[in-house]
């Protein structure tokens, strides 16, 4: 098939029962593993239809992020040693990736 043009290419899918469609509009693709995010932002998403099943193809530049798990419990701890509201306290886990002394250290060194 090498030598194909597209409409042929379109024509002889349509044959097989096989349709391709790009989605419109499409802000970004989140990803979600266990330990981390795949965020791909303003990707080209073609959806493909073949015996009833739908496959998705995503293009674009992707941004690999930890998910960080924070309790409760540490939050409160950060909120008690540091004089700040819970807000503040998350970000501030958030942005040491759960490293409790971090951010306690630079919420008070602020």
């Amino acid at each position: 098939m090498g030598g194909m043009n597209p409409r042929q290419m379109k024509k002889l899918m349509r044959q097989m029962g096989i349709r391709m469609e790009e989605l419109e509009g499409v802000k970004e693709v989140i990803i979600r593993l266990e330990n981390k995010e795949i965020v791909i932002k303003e990707p080209v998403v073609t959806v493909i239809t073949a015996q009833g099943e739908k496959s998705y193809q995503i293009i674009g530049p992707e941004e690999v992020r930890p998910i960080i798990s924070i309790s409760e419990d540490d939050i409160k701890l950060v909120m008690e040693q540091a004089g700040v509201d819970y807000e503040t306290a998350k970000k501030a886990l958030e942005e040491a990736e759960g490293d409790l002394a971090e951010a306690i250290i630079k919420l008070t060194e602020g």
